[in-house]
């Protein structure tokens, strides 16, 4: 299992060849748009956590580009759908074995609509196993106890946590989240898009540290394999 990140909380996943995007959002992130070409990129699906423009933005080229299958809850399959793209919708609490592996629609606690306001459900995380490997997606979310459900039925080699604060966990709570989790190797997203969500990344690798955890903060671009 390859993981690239591509700034803010978009993904890229290869699992036994098949290319999962995750919250593609590149061509409005100016950390990622000028190094990062969306036409390129390759996807056989597309994850989608909730319906913000930070998560869904370039979810339609990258669909059109390359006829990948989007999916997101209920609503925000149903919206893509309606504009005539392969979906599929799922909701919390339920899984599917896809070509690649196992997805489970995990809780999140945030917010989740669409640009022009319209409703886009409610958000969700993932949890996918695939390549004997399983890893936590949250997508944006606060610390929830709902975490502590997750390790009752698999055993996680990776957690994929926001960390940038203000509208998600911030460095502390993603540290207890990793508790609840059972997980002490982390993947921190969501963090230095904009002003409100900038981090110290010294001082935050420094706590997870001190907690006895591994926080990998990577380069736009970089990747990291399971």
């Amino acid at each position: 299992m390859n993981i690239t990140f591509y700034g803010q909380n978009s993904l890229s996943i290869v699992i036994d060849e098949t290319n999962i995007m995750v919250d593609p959002f590149i061509s409005g992130n100016p950390l990622a748009k000028e190094t990062i070409d969306i036409q390129s990129l390759k996807a056989d699906y597309i994850l989608l956590t909730h319906a913000h423009q930070d998560h869904i933005l370039d979810a339609e080229a990258i669909a059109k580009n390359t006829g990948a299958t989007i999916v997101s809850n209920y609503e925000i399959a149903t919206h893509y759908e309606n504009k005539g793209f392969e979906v599929h919708p799922m909701n919390h609490g339920g899984s599917w074995e896809f070509d690649f592996g196992k997805v489970k629609y995990v809780n999140a606690i945030h917010t989740s609509s669409f640009p022009d306001g319209s409703y886009g459900g409610q958000p969700g995380g993932f949890v996918i196993e695939g390549e004997h490997k399983t890893i936590y997606i949250a997508g944006d979310t606060a610390l929830t106890l709902d975490m502590k459900l997750i390790p009752m039925y698999t055993k996680l080699d990776l957690a994929i946590l926001p960390i940038g604060d203000n509208f998600t966990m911030g460095i502390d709570d993603a540290i207890i989240a990793s508790n609840f989790l059972e997980c002490d190797k982390i993947l921190g997203v969501h963090y230095d898009t904009f002003g409100y969500i900038e981090i110290d990344h010294d001082e935050a690798k420094k706590k997870f540290y001190d907690a006895g955890k591994d926080l990998m903060l990577l380069e736009i671009g970089d990747a990291i394999t399971l």
